[in-house]
Formats: C-alpha cells, sequence, structure tokens
C-alpha cells in the first residue's frame, strides 16, 4: 500500500498540505496511503457504520447527508478537491460510528489513508493537525449554516438562494429535478414544486422538464435574504 512515485507531482497540485516542507508527513503520506476511484452514486458510508479510513479527494465530488425517518434528506455539506470529510476524521479520532450518509456525486479518485494512521499523524505532524482542524472549523460553520436555515429562514427563501448560489456558478439554467432540490434542503418534493410554480408565476425563473431557466437574477437575490 502507497502512492506510486509518479503520482506524487500530481497529488502535490492536488493536495494542499503536501506543500508545507514537512518531509516526514510527505514520506509518511506517500509510503502509507493509497489510491481508490469510485463511481457516481457510489455510496460510501452509511450511518451506523464504523470509520476504517479516511479518504482525500483528488478528484470529483462526494455528498454528506442526513435521512430522516420520515425519508427527508437534507445536505450536510459536499467534499471537493483536496478536502476530507470531517465526520470521518471525527468518527475515527471518537471510535464512533458515522452519523450520516455519504455518497459520490461525481466520479471520485481518492487518496485512501488508514485510521489507525490518521491518528498516528496527528501526533506527528503540526501540518496534519492544521489541516484536520481547519477542516474542522471550515465544516462546523457550514453545518450551523444549515441548522440557521432550517430553524430561522423560510422555505421559498431558501430555494430563491439556492437557485442564485447556482446561478453565481455561472449556471444560468440548472438541470436539475425539484426532488433534487427537496434533498439539499431537507423538505417535500410538493413543496419545492409549489414554490417553484409561484416564481414562476413572478417571471423568475421558468421551469421546464428536467431544467430550471433562471431569469430574475437581482429578484431572487433580494428575495433570499426578505424576512
Amino acid at each position: 500500500m502507497s502512492i506510486p512515485i509518479d503520482q506524487h507531482e500530481r497529488l502535490s497540485q492536488c493536495i494542499e498540505f503536501l506543500n508545507k516542507n514537512d518531509k516526514q508527513l510527505n514520506t509518511l503520506f506517500y509510503s502509507q496511503a493509497s489510491l481508490a476511484k469510485l463511481e457516481k452514486g457510489q455510496p460510501i458510508c452509511h450511518e451506523g457504520n464504523s470509520c476504517s479510513q479516511l479518504a482525500i479527494v483528488l478528484n470529483g465530488t462526494a455528498r454528506v447527508y442526513k435521512l430522516g425517518e420520515n425519508g427527508k434528506e437534507i445536505t450536510l455539506y459536499r467534499v471537493g478537491q483536496g478536502e476530507s470529510c470531517i465526520l470521518t476524521a471525527s468518527c475515527i479520532l471518537s471510535e464512533i460510528p458515522f452519523p450520516a450518509f455519504a455518497v459520490c456525486d461525481t466520479n471520485i479518485e481518492a487518496a485512501i489513508i488508514p485510521s489507525h494512521v490518521v491518528q498516528s499523524w496527528l501526533a506527528e505532524s503540526s501540518v496534519w493537525r492544521d489541516y484536520i482542524f481547519g477542516l474542522v472549523a471550515t465544516r462546523l460553520s457550514n453545518i450551523i449554516q444549515v441548522v440557521e436555515d432550517v430553524v430561522f429562514r423560510r422555505m421559498d427563501r431558501r430555494i430563491a438562494g439556492y437557485l442564485y448560489n447556482q446561478a453565481s456558478k455561472g449556471n444560468a439554467a440548472i438541470s436539475t429535478t425539484h426532488q433534487v432540490i427537496a434533498s439539499e434542503l431537507g423538505t417535500s418534493r410538493e413543496v419545492v414544486s409549489r414554490i417553484l410554480k409561484e416564481f414562476e408565476h413572478e417571471d423568475l425563473i421558468k421551469v421546464t422538464r428536467g431544467t430550471i431557466q433562471l431569469i430574475d437574477l437581482d429578484t431572487l437575490r433580494t428575495k433570499q435574504h426578505v424576512s
């Protein structure tokens, strides 16, 4: 189990901590980690599973979400290039079961680190500690924002924000479904359909099969912040 030497330069371009001049950590990483590929839609971890390894994403995106007893999903956060799932790291360090679900949003290539190695590196490398604690800070902020949205923001404001954020990524037309939006925001497909219909009547969007055309971005931006 190791990273082939011809892959070292490529991985250093994807993983920031490999450029921190910690030669000991780099040596440990390249000798003790391995590479893996996962397909879009493939489950990564189920709620209640034990965590035997930590993945750092090299290419692609993973989605971490909660599933309620009523079958509704809500996205907690996504894991992209150079990042790892902090819930997995927390489970490894605390030796507790995984408290959510994780799935591949896209095809993924990742560097895989065994759980016992994750713990030993914390004692040996300040660069690794900074990486893990930095993930904690970022993800904790993300999860707090999700909680605030669910508790304090009306669903029409949240959907307006979701649509506007997609547009800010350069997507004037979003390829999605009502169910996908519902799963992102932790609501039902029926609620999403009703609100999108209201937005369509206001000439903010145009809904077609599998696509939402964003027409009035200025109003969507304003609507997401209206109390």
